[in-house]
């Protein structure tokens, strides 16, 4: 796989990638999110492609306290082959070089094969609450 940073040529693709795992949701504009990451380190969306494919992606970010990482993504048929832990490594290392302490993510409570793959990487359970607010809705 090859990792670079996400292009605005990219975007169908990422859009369809995002459906095809099933990370979208009603409530949140896919479209909007890019164009939200576009604004803050754009160099921190990255993804991956196979043989000039888009197939892989991840949200990187970093505000000077916590990195973050949102729509990870490897397409079903790509799945379970290293790239999603590659992904990852490039993130934490992209982050580390501004240097970031500590990243935090979020998945869902009953997603077990992706809580099981962050623990794999050295990722545990903070034993907190997510929160959240919307203060601009998508719809």
């Amino acid at each position: 796989m090859h990792i670079r940073p996400y292009q605005a040529s990219d975007e169908a693709a990422v859009v369809t990638l995002w459906q095809a795992c099933d990370l979208t949701r009603p409530w949140n504009d896919p479209h909007k999110d890019i164009a939200r990451k576009l604004q803050v380190h754009p160099e921190l969306f990255l993804v991956g492609e196979v043989q000039g494919h888009l197939m892989a992606s991840a949200m990187f970010g970093y505000e000077g306290h916590r990195g973050w990482v949102n729509y990870l993504a490897v397409s079903p048929g790509h799945q379970k082959q290293g790239h999603a832990k590659a992904l990852m490594q490039q993130g934490e290392a992209l982050l580390l070089a501004r240097g970031c302490p500590k990243i935090n993510l979020q998945v869902r409570a009953s997603n077990a094969a992706v809580l099981a793959f962050y623990q794999s990487l050295g990722y545990q359970d903070d034993q907190v609450v997510s929160m959240g607010k919307r203060l601009i809705p998508d719809h």
